[in-house]
């Protein structure tokens, strides 16, 4: 029977003929997934579930000391939450904001964790406090435009006449926008419309379409995650860490700390932008009326209003706040707080709440805050020791630049598999902390080097959201993405062992040496 859909208000309502089973594939076909991928992931997940809860009997694992570690029944429940989790993010068999809010009542209810409050403590931290008024400032930033006035700005002031040009100028939207857009794919699916627009400009010689993926590929795939790297609020990722280390291991990280630790990571952005550039051959490769196009975009703009500056003052005294933290001792997330209630000040703007509602990432947030609260009971349950006791003999006995190399590698052929990037972060965070001490190894400088080239999972498009909002524009091939992105992935390995771990060094936070001095007071 044909489906006739009905639409009721934002909702679409699937009425077929088929009955219930009929009715549950067409509505997901509605929502647009994948009925057996949705179906099959969603009964995974709970399979394994149960089964992790209620047969899989209490596994052991013997240390190199001898020492058995025995998986306590409170690890083994926040086992099955956390395959429960990664299944359901794999698949993409519900809504990721969903999954974030049901953890912590499956952590409860399983004897995960004692009580709810314990449970969902990942709401009520300051990293998720932090995150959701980022995500405010974003939608507002949004809802005036000053993020597509940014780009738009950027590719006419720098006057780009080649694809190299181009590149560049989108490398610093990303950077610009980094600061008020805190995730890699909100930045990216900023960024689409306007690089659509640009490579729209070529024609289809092979030269052009060449141009075209590697404008694409560096720019809303490798751009917007390695400009994330280095803003604490820009990759979602980064705000796990810097929860764990301070619920873990007391340590706190501030902006501007976190940014002097991570800016050595903008340079990647050199390698690889002469590694893709040379794998396309788009070296003098020139863009047909680029700078007329340009020109004629940044016309439709509307001229700047007094209210958007006002915004843009705003969000710099915040990023003044959060650069100035070491004075003042306000930490990053009351500032945030302080700037928000400024641009709530009644009659200050004309903002509509719907219309920053509809733009707030609220359920990449309940992710977050979830994904949170998840990591802090592998801990407190004991599943991330027990995991890395399990890790410990593969790694034991190496210099610590081979560690790192067979946990990077390792950590790059589990995400094949995986799309999130928070969830894969989430799973290994909290582990490469409890490994570190085992390894003789410095556990917030381990824990940043491997988490970190995880970001960089270049090999599938469906390995990062930004890299599927890029696959959207049809530039390139699943092809075309694996060749150069393996070469890539090599890239970012060797970056990190060679570059960054010696910077963190240079810090103060040898990966080498556990026993050194926290820096950062």
């Amino acid at each position: 029977m044909k489906e006739k859909p009905v639409h009721n208000g934002d909702v679409v309502v699937s009425a077929t003929a088929n009955g219930f089973l009929g009715n549950m594939l067409a509505n997901i076909r509605l929502a647009g997934g994948s009925p057996g991928k949705t179906l099959g992931g969603f009964i995974a997940a709970w399979t394994m579930f149960f089964l992790i809860l209620h047969v899989l009997p209490i596994p052991e694992v013997s240390g190199l000391d001898g020492k058995v570690s025995v998986l306590a029944p409170a690890g083994k429940a926040a086992l099955a939450v956390v395959v429960w989790a990664c299944l359901i993010w794999i698949t993409e068999a519900m809504p990721v904001g969903v999954t974030g809010i049901l953890i912590p009542m499956l952590l409860v209810l399983t004897g995960a964790v004692g009580k709810f409050p314990q449970a969902a403590s990942g709401f009520t931290t300051p990293v998720a406090a932090l995150c959701l008024a980022a995500f405010i400032f974003a939608a507002i930033m949004q809802a005036a435009g000053i993020d597509r006035r940014i780009a738009i700005g950027l590719l006419r002031k720098m006057k780009v006449k080649e694809v190299g040009g181009v590149i560049w100028s989108f490398f610093g939207a990303n950077l610009i926008l980094s600061l008020i857009i805190p995730a890699a794919n909100a930045r990216a699916a900023t960024l689409l419309p306007v690089i659509n627009g640009v490579t729209r400009l070529f024609g289809d010689t092979p030269e052009e379409r060449a141009g075209k993926k590697a404008i694409v590929i560096q720019s809303l795939v490798y751009g917007s995650m390695i400009s994330g790297m280095a803003i604490m609020t820009a990759h979602l990722p980064n705000l796990v860490l810097v929860g764990l280390f301070e619920t873990e291991l007391a340590y706190n990280l501030s902006y501007v700390n976190w940014f002097l630790l991570q800016w050595p990571y903008l340079g990647m952005f050199v390698i690889t932008q002469w590694w893709v550039r040379s794998y396309f051959k788009t070296h003098g490769v020139g863009i047909p009326g680029g700078l007329e196009k340009v020109e004629a975009l940044h016309k439709e703009l509307p001229k700047t209003t007094q209210a958007e500056w006002l915004i843009i003052a705003v969000f710099a005294f915040v990023g003044l706040m959060w650069i100035t933290e070491e004075w003042h001792k306000i930490k990053s997330h009351n500032a945030a707080l302080i700037g928000m209630a400024i641009m709530f000040i009644p009659g200050l703007f004309a903002f509509k709440w719907k219309a920053l509602q509809d733009r707030t990432i609220w359920g990449t947030w309940l992710l977050l805050a979830g994904a949170l609260s998840m990591s802090a009971a592998m801990g407190s349950s004991g599943l991330a020791q027990y995991l890395s006791d399990v890790i410990h003999p593969i790694a034991y006995g190496h210099p610590w630049w081979m560690i790192l190399l067979i946990l990077m590698v390792g950590t790059h052929i589990i995400r094949l598999g995986m799309l999130s990037n928070i969830a894969a972060i989430t799973m290994l965070a909290p582990i490469l902390i409890a490994l570190a001490p085992k390894l003789g190894l410095h556990p917030v400088a381990f824990t940043m080097l491997v988490s970190d080239t995880d970001t960089f999972a270049y090999i599938l498009p469906t390995q990062i959201t930004a890299a599927v909002i890029a696959y959207s524009s049809g530039t390139f091939s699943m092809s075309d993405y694996a060749k150069v992105g393996w070469v890539s992935v090599l890239i970012a390995i060797a970056y990190g062992i060679l570059v960054m771990a010696p910077w963190y060094a240079f810090m103060g936070m040898p990966v080498w040496d556990p026993n050194a001095p926290w820096p950062f007071k």
